[in-house]
């Protein structure tokens, strides 16, 4: 039978509200990133002798470390590695904790009780809400950003209060501004510096302020860090768990994808508050049986070696250098951010005597369709393509060859900002 044929059935009938109920399968509406995609293949149809040039991909463009490859082939072998992992073994933890006082001066973690593996950031942001959530409760997020969070807080009767990051406050929320009747009901607040997408590092001053903030309303603080160490331009990298108190009132997630090149190896953590460490250790239990132990040793060599993301890190500033230079030729006003690999940029509002753009998706798939330039447009707060510098060059001289490709489809226009 096909997917139509099976609608027809009790199966169509049976799903959960959460998910759609009975009109599960049959909402008609394409989402930004099928968009993305289906105007890619429309693109490569089209134009099938002309390079389409991926800036909107989210994932680092190369391979894992030589060390962390070898250490986990070396313990991939030992049978004592074979077994379930559960919540983790000491041995990442413990570099977890090094890695949080080597590289963020975090001092005073307990690896044992304050900090736990995940199989990445996203089951974990999928299961803390598990521990804390009751129908009518609120996760206050930030808009634009990445939704796990206030999907699972959906999906358990909760709702969600969206915040926008508005490039006059350096796309910090402001917290002062939340209603005082959200802020009685909220449970969570979702912060993530350095920022998908806006690119923006928090500040000290900002992470202070929102432990004040936290204590002030009972407020539980889920801090997303996968970008922590990505900084630039002489910006220390900056933990939430440096600030005074913020252990008192939550957790910080870290994870090796993007910071280490190893986004399908599924490994982080979450680190800080014991309670809600143990909480979350819980939850998981009943969700998972824990990452493969060679990964976590293999993880673990990474996080003693932070030099590895360092380099990292002065590539991406190397390209976001060059990106940056070339959009501001063509007349875009795009600054380079301290930190992550994403950059922002407001979009045009058309072409002059041409097309105009109303959203940024209109503009996403233009550079698509007819420049085979592939972005993520946000249009939550203001209207914005987002650039990720991690698109496939293999050396100083192949990323000169891809930026200059993209300023020389880009001049051929004359765009109206």
């Amino acid at each position: 039978m096909t997917i139509e044929q099976y609608q027809e059935t009790y199966i169509q009938k049976s799903f959960a509200n959460r998910i759609g109920g009975e009109n599960y399968g049959k909402d008609t509406a394409i989402y930004k990133f099928e968009k993305i995609k289906r105007a890619k293949a429309a693109a490569k149809k089209a134009f099938p002798d002309v390079e389409l040039i991926d800036m909107g991909v989210g994932e680092p463009d190369e391979m894992a470390h030589a060390g962390i490859l070898s250490k986990l082939a070396e313990e991939a072998a030992k049978p004592e590695n074979r077994g379930y992992a559960d919540n983790g073994i000491t041995e990442f933890k413990e570099a977890a904790a090094r890695y949080l006082k080597n590289v963020f001066q975090v001092d005073g973690i307990h690896p044992e009780t304050e900090i736990v593996h995940s199989i990445g950031s996203k089951p974990a942001l999928a299961m803390l809400p598990s521990c804390f959530i009751n129908p009518g409760d609120i996760t206050i997020m930030t808009v634009p950003g990445y939704p796990i969070l206030g999907t699972h807080t959906k999906y358990l009767g909760g709702e969600v209060y969206s915040v926008p990051l508005l490039k006059e406050n350096n796309f910090l929320p402001k917290l002062d501004e939340i209603p005082e009747n959200i802020r009685r009901r909220a449970k969570l607040l979702y912060l993530n510096y350095p920022n998908n997408p806006t690119g923006a590092s928090a500040t000290v001053e900002f992470f202070t302020e929102v432990v004040a903030w936290a204590k002030q309303n009972d407020v539980i603080v889920v801090h997303d860090a996968p970008y922590a160490a990505l900084t630039y331009d002489g910006l220390k990298p900056l933990s939430f768990l440096s600030v005074p108190g913020a252990k008192d009132v939550g957790v910080e997630l870290h994870s090796l994808s993007k910071s280490y090149n190893m986004t399908g190896w599924r490994i982080g953590f979450v680190a800080g508050n014991p309670l809600i460490v143990k909480a979350f250790s819980d939850v998981k239990d009943n969700n998972d049986s824990g990452q493969f132990i060679a990964i976590q040793k293999a993880a673990a060599y990474g996080l003693d070696n932070p030099q590895i993301t360092e380099e990292i890190a002065a590539k991406y500033s190397r390209r976001h250098d060059m990106l940056v230079g070339a959009l501001n030729e063509i007349g875009f006003t795009a600054s380079k951010p301290k930190g992550s690999f994403f950059l922002y940029v407001e979009m045009p509002k058309g072409i002059k005597g041409g097309q105009r753009f109303e959203t940024a998706e209109d503009f996403s798939q233009y550079l698509i369709r007819e420049k085979l330039i592939s972005t993520v447009p946000w249009d939550d707060a203001g209207h914005f393509v987002r650039f990720s510098v991690t698109f496939i060059a293999n050396g100083v001289e192949e990323e000169k060859r891809v930026i200059e490709e993209i300023k020389s489809r880009l001049t051929d226009v004359e765009f109206e900002f």
